[in-house]
């Protein structure tokens, strides 16, 4: 596989003189060509922050330092510290209380090859779960794929029975305001009816009452066409006749002949004061009558 840029590998030393031997190291060995690598910078600090800009857009860091208590510390700081900041941090070991003149730069050649191996062998090995991650991140990118896709066709259908809800909300709405309606009529005419019904017992106790029909009563007994109902229920309501009740188009009296006398009445009353008439029900309206 051909790779266009080589691989940077930064070196973290300790100081220094450790600059010096690693790159006394260096100087014959071909990592370009064995390794398609190159040694971008030497990088001597203990400082975590001086270490963490100096590394940043490497692919692998070789920490540097002693094989003592005191290195193997410097070398676990940094690591923790820039896992995040490069691809691979690998460590490469010094002898301890070495001489910087006399250190065979064989070790030092030998070390950093070792480490650069080691990084290469522990990728490899990462191949496969990098591999394993990227197969379920495609799962997981279909599985959100359809799960959008099912959350759009639930957005819609919530939509629609939100639609719909308010429709049965407005229509049982609609229907309360009818029936509250209808109720209220109900007991307007219930009242009326009790009314009615308390009046023609009261007549049923006192004696036999026949009923007869206003309209056909007026036109056999005139022989006119009766047109204005209204008046003739204002005025037996004025005037409240005994044993005589109108109302609901009819006429109830003991007897036809008591019915009859009571509209020629009314037909008199109507022929004298027919322009009064609307008076009275107006003041009759207002309760001054």
């Amino acid at each position: 596989m051909d790779i266009k840029n080589p691989i940077d590998v930064r070196i973290i030393v300790e100081g220094a003189s450790d600059v010096e031997s690693v790159s006394k190291a260096m100087r014959n060995i071909a990592l370009g060509a064995e390794y398609h690598i190159t040694i971008s910078s030497i990088i001597p600090t203990t400082s975590s922050v001086i270490a963490k800009k100096a590394v940043k857009g490497a692919d692998i860091v070789l920490i540097a330092t002693d094989v003592d208590a005191p290195g193997r510390e410097l070398a676990e700081k940094f690591q923790k510290v820039l896992k995040d900041e490069v691809g691979h941090i690998e460590r490469m070991k010094l002898p301890f209380g070495h001489d910087v003149e006399y250190m065979d730069p064989y070790l030092i050649q030998t070390e950093i090859k070792n480490a650069i191996i080691r990084s290469g062998l522990i990728s490899i090995a990462n191949i496969k779960l990098f591999r394993e991650l990227q197969d379920k991140l495609k799962e997981s990118e279909k599985t959100i794929k359809d799960l959008s896709t099912k959350n759009k066709d639930l957005e819609a259908l919530n939509n629609e029975l939100s639609t719909e809800t308010q429709k049965l909300q407005n229509s049982n709405d609609k229907s309360n305001e009818e029936l509250e309606s209808l109720e209220d009529k109900y007991n307007s005419l219930q009242i009326e009816f009790n009314s009615i019904n308390h009046e023609y017992g009261e007549i049923q106790n006192k004696e036999l009452f026949e009923a007869f029909s206003i309209d056909e009563l007026w036109k056999e007994v005139f022989n006119e066409k009766l047109e204005n109902k209204e008046q003739i229920y204002f005025i037996s309501n004025e005037f409240k006749p005994e044993n005589v009740i109108v109302g609901q188009d009819r006429i109830v009296a003991l007897s036809k002949k008591d019915a009859v006398e009571w509209l020629k009445i009314i037909r008199v009353v109507l022929i004298f004061y027919d322009s009064k008439i609307e008076e009275l029900k107006e003041e009759f309206d207002k309760g001054k009558i």
